[in-house]
Order: structure tokens, then C-alpha cells, then sequence
């Protein structure tokens, strides 16, 4: 009885925040356990991606030191414990593949990661609600149609193919930007620039931002047409508003936090799409770094990519939850957030 008082005097928000956050916690266990198992059963073999060419010069004595000190001669479960273990101390690990604290890793290609994503995200959001807006204020005419046409074709194109579009129009015939990278090739880091940096960006970041208008300007048109056909709109036009002040009066507040929180329930997908989109380009980021991880059998960096991309995906979708549960007063009453 006691605890059942203790809980129902938590907050609800502070209630909601503590079950996502058990859920989020439970999740990643279960994410990380299943992705040491599928590199563990993957046909890589560590070892020899960590020697490389210089496997036919190593002696079985020199591999078995290699696998002892790496800890891969422990069975499975042993090595998942033991990698727990150091990760609950705030040990993440060393990257076999790197030679390099895997938190340092992290830091360094996130932070790549995070100007590629967030500038996207941006100008996606933008574009896509402006497209939305018109599209919607203009339904049924031949700009509404063209707008749905750009954004069904824009949903079924793979990342990759618009990158390679891209480079190929505006690297390759037009020469405007550089043919992928983070950096110019052959420049000291200290001699790279603020542009240069800028320049290697646009291109991976308006590929992004093109693919993710397509889901905000559907989203917002629906709820626009929604809006506009409500009756308190119908009395606003009656009081003789129309255009854009009427949409500016009673639309905007009514379909802006919609577009947002939709943007960042897809911060998953967008993690998604930077992965292919930094491979096109070759950009230095955390999605390069989990393919190379991947591919080589790096399972400390792998890992390490696991929980921060979990997290990462979570505190976008906890954001758009808080955002309805905190404005919308339905979600409080019926707890079904």
C-alpha cells in the first residue's frame, strides 16, 4: 500500500520519463546481446582483419596471443560479461581496428555525424513544411499535384542512388563541390578551413535533407487540409480572413509542432540515411566507421556504436513524446503515450 502511494504521488511526467527510460535501458541490453552474437557468428574472422595482409607471416603461437589478448579465446558469454562489465565502469573499450579508445572514436566521428544530421534535419524540416503549407493551400490544383509527385518519388529513392546523383551533377559535370571527403585531400589539419569543411558538407547534407521533405510535406498538408476544414476555420472565413493570414492566424500553431515531432520520431531513420549517405561521399562519420566496424569484425567499436546510436534514436523519440504529452492534454488523461 505504502508503495502504491510512494508511486501515485511521482509526477506523470516524471513517471512517463522513468518507463521510457526502463524500456530504453532493457531494449539496449537486448540490442547489444543479439549484436555480440551476430558478430561472433559472422563469417569475419578478427583476427585476421586486425593483422591484414601480414596474416601468411604470422605463426599459429603469434595468432593465439593476438586472441588472448584481444580476450577472444574466452567463450562467448564470458566476453559479452566481461565487455558489460568494463562498459558499467565507463570503459567502453579499445577499437581493434583503430588501435584507439573507442570513446574517443565516438566523440571524434560524432561530432562529423552530428553537423551532417542536424543540418539536414533543418533544412528538411523547412523545406519540407513550406512544401506541406502550399500544397495543402493549394489542393487540387496542378502545384498540389506536382508537390505529391516530387514527394512519392522522393519516398521510394534509396539514399545512395540520389547521392551518386548528386556527386555525379554537381562534382563530376559541374565541378561546383568536391568529390566527397571531410576534408580537402593532402591538407594538414590545422590548415583546413572553416569553408573547406563547408564545402565537403553540402552536398552529403542536402542529399539527406532532400530524402527527409518527403515525410514532413505529406505529413503537414494532411493536417493543413484537416485544419482548414474545421469549423472554426469555416467561422474565420466567414469573418471574411482567407489566405495567408488565415493560415498564419489559425493554421500555423496547429500543425508546426506536429511537423517537429514527427521530425524527431524519425531521428532513426535519419541515422539510417547518414550511414549510406557517408559512404557515397566517403564522409568521416560514426555511419563510415560502423560499416568499417562491421566489416572487419571490430566488436568493441561496433558495440560502442550500439548504445550510442540507441541512445541517440531514444532522446529523439522521447522528445516527440514528451512534446504530445505535455501539449496535448488526451495523452495525460488516457496514459496511452
Amino acid at each position: 500500500m505504502l508503495i502504491g502511494n510512494g508511486v501515485s504521488k511521482v509526477p506523470k511526467t516524471i513517471r512517463f520519463i522513468l518507463f521510457r527510460i526502463i524500456r530504453m535501458l532493457t531494449l539496449l541490453i537486448a540490442i547489444c546481446f543479439i549484436s555480440f552474437l551476430l558478430m561472433k557468428n559472422s563469417p569475419i574472422d578478427p583476427i585476421q582483419a586486425y593483422i591484414g595482409a601480414d596474416m601468411l607471416n604470422v605463426s599459429p603461437e603469434q595468432r593465439q596471443q593476438i586472441a588472448e589478448y584481444w580476450g577472444l579465446d574466452k567463450p562467448v558469454f564470458v566476453q559479452f560479461t566481461n565487455w558489460g562489465s568494463a562498459v558499467l565502469s565507463g570503459d567502453l573499450g579499445t577499437s581493434m581496428i583503430y588501435r584507439r579508445p573507442v570513446a574517443e572514436i565516438l566523440g571524434e566521428r560524432f561530432l562529423n555525424s552530428i553537423v551532417l544530421m542536424l543540418t539536414a534535419w533543418v533544412l528538411s524540416t523547412i523545406i519540407g513544411f513550406i512544401l506541406g503549407v502550399i500544397s495543402a493551400m493549394k489542393k487540387g490544383t496542378w502545384i498540389d499535384r506536382v508537390i505529391k509527385w516530387y514527394c512519392f518519388t522522393l519516398a521510394s529513392t534509396p539514399t545512395f542512388w540520389m547521392g551518386l546523383l548528386m556527386l555525379l551533377v554537381f562534382s563530376v559535370w559541374l565541378g561546383w563541390f568536391p568529390i566527397g571527403l571531410g576534408v580537402p585531400a593532402g591538407v594538414l589539419a590545422e590548415d583546413v578551413t572553416l569553408m573547406d569543411r563547408i564545402k565537403h558538407l553540402i552536398l552529403p547534407a542536402i542529399t539527406l535533407s532532400i530524402l527527409g521533405v518527403a515525410n514532413v510535406a505529406l505529413h503537414t498538408r494532411q493536417k493543413l487540409i484537416d485544419v482548414l476544414a474545421s469549423e472554426y476555420i469555416l467561422f474565420a472565413r466567414a469573418r471574411g480572413e482567407s489566405g495567408f493570414l488565415l493560415f498564419w492566424r489559425h493554421g500555423l500553431r496547429n500543425i508546426a509542432l506536429p511537423a517537429i515531432t514527427l521530425q524527431f520520431a524519425g531521428f532513426g531513420e535519419l541515422f539510417g540515411g547518414a550511414i549510406l549517405a557517408e559512404q557515397v561521399f566517403s564522409y568521416p562519420g560514426l555511419g563510415q566507421a560502423t560499416v568499417d566496424a562491421g566489416l572487419r569484425g571490430d566488436v568493441p567499436l561496433l558495440l560502442g556504436i550500439v548504445i550510442f546510436t540507441t541512445i541517440f534514436v531514444f532522446a529523439g523519440n522521447l522528445i516527440a513524446d514528451l512534446i504530445y504529452y505535455i501539449v496535448d492534454p488526451r495523452t495525460k488523461e488516457s496514459g496511452t503515450i
